[in-house]
């Protein structure tokens, strides 16, 4: 997306010219021109954003523009870096990079390149200018409008198609039985198969259901472990395990019972065999419900069985789930109704098709105050709609996502394309989507607000506009994993590809090889590749242009000592490092020399992150995975001035404070740190961290001394903390804390905290009940121990999540008073636990309980359920509460 090149150039110029100006030196009037037309090309290309998919002159300019930035970035970036170790006297790097370029450096050349296409850009200025002034009247200030309006999410339809199916399944038979049903991309294959899984008389019949994505691209083993972390915990020893000794672990499993297996879009028979080859074939009572665009899989998989084709929406269901998607309720100001109705005959019934253009309607309704502008701007819509009439319904689903497309804001864009990187049908966490937009330059700098607030807002505004799905969210309501459907997704990778825009290249692997050809990555910016990876590695790429690489991949790999550098030596200006699933052996002195890194996420087997990571200065966002038990941080993080969330799997060492630094000024993130590093040194120079995790002898913290809880009070931003007591080698029980600190000692504005393996005596509770900010209490793996909890009054006036697992308690006295705001409630694996304080079911904000292995407290959750439904009865209540049990309970 050239929109996100020029936009980072632009404010690394700026950079340079306000605080680096020693770096140019000769060359400063080149780089002020140089800004001076950045500026010029940013104006262009969002003018010119809904014209340039369809106009090649415009396609043109744009292509010119990006290709002048491409190598205006990597000259300045390069040029940069040599500056900088000729000042250093680092040789070393200054030959590693003089090497990447064939000629000398010189931004009077880029000037020169600049020139021409500057001059291309405002003859088309000067061509459409009457054109431009008109779009930019109806298009600017886009950014600023309101928030679009909730949407409230509602399967419409396929009541008739969901009973048959259920009918399918509950049929007893003496032998595996698959169900199929088969449909086009859009066509709401997966909808159905969601709404007959949460199916109350599925849930009853089925105890074990398991959902499985299958996708174009998967290993067997990925199947295998879906279904396995549904019976047991997936570690390193299961996951190393042979394929056929996997399948056996899931056929022995999956004997035990009745059992549903969902299998999402299989692609062809051979996936299919690959994957029966794990169920039993002797009866056992299970079921497979099979989604899958090709009907040869579908009747592969049970010939005795036709496979069921999914029909379209009716005309009165697809007008109501427009009416849902774009007002929440099926309502319809009665100048819109005619036009509406319209907009969904054309998209004949695909509810992708009609989710998409909703998402367009609700940004158009939400805009508009006047209901003769809302009625012209539908009309718009229905004509752009009645376009693709004649297309198939295939072509014209891809036709109304660019449609869709073409109506996003012009900070969107790139966000939304960049969405093309992710693996099909990939659950994409949400912290880690924000940090790559910030990393790759996509979020601007605003007053006021951060940048991971802009991004924030960001994923709000796709998934408002109905362009990405959240999967799951975080206890405060906010998105922890989202996907996007893979028809959006193969838009994004088109779009964004080397054909168009060149934003994104995947590369996979097929019969004939790596397809784009290896010795092309050098003509790509961006390049993800999720499987065979390290195959991949091994044939040495080389792209010097490459400023992202990235793998998703579930499967681990471990990269050859050989190999070490390759990956490193092959992409010298990288800004976005995601190689979790690789297993680096030992890390090459290379890594330290791609300066330019913003993002990296490494995965490797030693106990110590060397000091020589604090020469990659640009380091926003450090992520960090070692197989060892605990990770010594050698790099001095209080000089990596850039570093914003420093994340590791295991405790980590920090280096020493001075009491002569002063605070770090951008550290947000910071965990799992270990209890020695919480000194009052480390307290006073991490006042900004907003989330901290500590894992270790947090008996340690309350003892006053050198290590001390007190110094958490100074952490005045912090909103987010974990304490994980850990007393390795020792059982976490034998250093059980007897005691929490005082109330004032928690960090001022702490809204969620975490304790696990504490041992604590239910008795405390009262404590963590005084911290007035606290929202999210979760109490994990023993944080508390004893039979009874008797609540105390006074406490937990604002919280609204509490989360118990792997307690011993058996009795719980507790009123509504006591927790007048909770929300949602979460029981894990409580199984002594006799009953649910009855109580709660009077709090008016509860809406939500989850019961896993709580069997004995399954009978008063019920009895809440009824009396909140009797009170959603009463006038002016809402009456919404959502109970979950698993394993499934025969009463629910």
């Amino acid at each position: 997306m050239n929109e996100a090149a020029v936009n980072f150039l632009l404010g690394n110029v700026q950079q340079l010219l306000l605080y680096h100006i020693r770096l140019i030196k000769g060359a400063r009037g080149q780089v002020e021109r140089l800004e001076r037309d950045l500026r010029l090309f940013k104006a262009f290309l969002e003018d010119s954003a809904k014209k340039r998919r369809k106009d090649n002159c415009f396609r043109e300019a744009v292509r010119q523009i990006g290709d002048v930035v491409y190598a205006a970035e990597d000259t300045i970036d390069a040029f940069v870096t040599l500056a900088i170790c000729d000042k250093d006297k680092d040789k070393g790097i200054f030959d590693y990079f003089f090497k990447l370029f064939k000629k000398p450096l010189d931004l009077h050349e880029i000037a020169s390149q600049v020139a021409p296409v500057r001059d291309s850009v405002k003859e088309i200025y000067d061509k459409y200018k009457d054109e431009f002034a008109r779009v930019n009247g109806a298009d600017r200030g886009a950014e600023e409008t309101e928030a679009p309006l909730a949407v409230q999410k509602n399967v419409v339809g396929f009541e008739d198609e969901a009973r048959k199916i259920i009918g399918y399944l509950t049929e007893e038979k003496q032998e595996l039985d698959v169900i199929s049903v088969i449909g086009m991309p859009g066509q709401g294959k997966t909808t159905l198969a969601g709404k007959i899984f949460h199916d109350e008389k599925i849930q009853y019949e089925f105890p074990t259901r398991i959902w499985v994505y299958v996708s174009q691209q998967f290993s067997k083993k990925d199947i295998y472990l879906a279904i396995l972390k549904e019976f047991t915990r997936i570690d390193d020893n299961v996951r190393r395990q042979h394929d056929r000794d996997l399948a056996e672990l899931v056929s022995s499993h999956l004997q035990s019972g009745k059992y549903l297996i969902v299998m999402d879009d299989v692609w062809t028979t051979q996936d299919w065999d690959k994957i029966q080859t794990a169920l039993p074939k002797a009866f056992s009572g299970g079921k497979v419900l099979i989604t899958s665009r090709h009907g040869d899989v579908a009747r592969h998989a049970n010939k005795q069985r036709p496979p069921h084709n999914l029909r379209p929406l009716t005309q009165e269901e697809s007008w109501e789930l427009l009416q849902y998607e774009v007002f929440g309720k099926p309502e319809c100001p009665s100048e819109l109704v005619n036009l509406g109705k319209l907009i969904v005959k054309q998209c004949d019934g695909l509810p992708l098709a009609i989710v998409v253009i909703g998402g367009i309607l609700l940004n158009l309704f939400a805009e508009s105050g006047d209901p003769a502008a809302r009625k012209v701007a539908w009309e718009r819509v229905s004509n752009s709609v009645s376009a693709y009439l004649n297309e198939d319904p295939q072509q014209r689903m891809e036709k109304l996502i660019g449609l869709s497309y073409d109506n996003l804001p012009y900070h969107l864009r790139a966000c939304f394309l960049y969405l093309g990187m992710f693996p099909e049908g990939f659950k994409i966490p949400a912290w880690k989507l924000i940090r790559l937009w910030i990393a790759e330059g996509f979020i601007q700098q605003k007053d006021g607000i951060t940048l991971e607030e802009t991004a924030e807002i960001y994923l709000d505004e796709l998934i408002n506009r109905n362009l990405m799905r959240v999967d799951k969210r975080r206890p405060d309501g906010r998105v922890k994993t989202c996907n996007i459907h893979d028809m959006l997704r193969d838009f994004c990778k088109t779009e964004a590809g080397s054909e168009r825009e060149n934003f994104i290249q995947e590369i996979r692997m097929t019969p004939e090889g790596f397809q784009p050809r290896v010795d092309t990555v050098g003509n790509y910016r961006r390049i993800c590749i999720h499987s065979n990876v390290v195959n991949f590695i091994t044939m040495e790429p080389c792209g010097q242009r490459v400023r992202s690489f990235v793998c998703f991949s579930n499967e681990e790999a471990g990269l050859p000592p050989e190999n070490t550098s390759s990956i490193l030596a092959a992409f010298k200006l990288l800004r976005v490092l995601d190689v979790k699933p690789i297993i680096f052996e030992k890390l090459s002195s290379d890594m330290y020399k791609l300066m330019h890194l913003r993002y990296i996420v490494l995965s490797f087997k030693m106990s110590i992150l060397p000091a020589a990571f604090a020469k990659l200065w640009n380091i926003e966002t450090l992520v960090v995975d070692t197989s060892q038990r605990t990770l010594e941080i050698k790099a001095d993080i209080w000089k990596m001035r850039q570093l914003r969330h420093l994340k590791t799997n295991v405790s980590a060492t920090l280096p020493k404070v001075g009491k002569s630094d002063t605070e770090s000024g951008k550290l947000q993130t910071l965990g799992k740190i270990s209890h020695e590093s919480c000194t009052e040194e480390f307290f006073d120079r991490a006042r900004t961290l907003k989330q901290l995790c500590i894992c270790g002898r947090l008996a340690s913290l309350l003892n006053g001394k050198a290590i001390s809880f007190n110094g958490l009070e100074k952490l005045g931003s912090l909103e987010k903390l974990k304490l994980l007591n850990d007393a390795w080698p020792s059982a976490a029980s034998e250093s059980k804390l007897c005691g929490l600190p005082r109330p004032y000692q928690f960090p001022p504005k702490l809204k969620s905290l975490t304790l696990a393996h504490t041992f604590l005596d239910w008795s405390h509770m009262s404590i963590l009940g005084l911290l007035e900010n606290l929202e999210v209490l979760k109490l994990k793996d023993k944080a508390f121990s004893g039979k009874i909890w008797e609540a105390k009054d006074g406490g937990f006036r604002r919280l609204e999540v509490l989360h118990i697992a792997r307690t011993d308690l058996t009795f719980w006295m507790a009123s509504h008073h006591h927790y007048p705001r909770l929300r949602h409630l979460v029981l894990h694996n409580c199984e002594e636990l006799k009953e649910v304080p009855i109580g709660l079911a009077d709090i008016p904000t509860f809406g939500h309980l989850e019961l896993h292995h709580t069997a004995d407290a399954v009978d008063s959750a019920i009895k809440i359920r009824k009396a909140k439904q009797r009170k959603g009865q009463e006038p002016n209540t809402s009456g919404a509460f959502e109970l979950k049990i698993f394993p499934p309970h025969i009463q629910t």
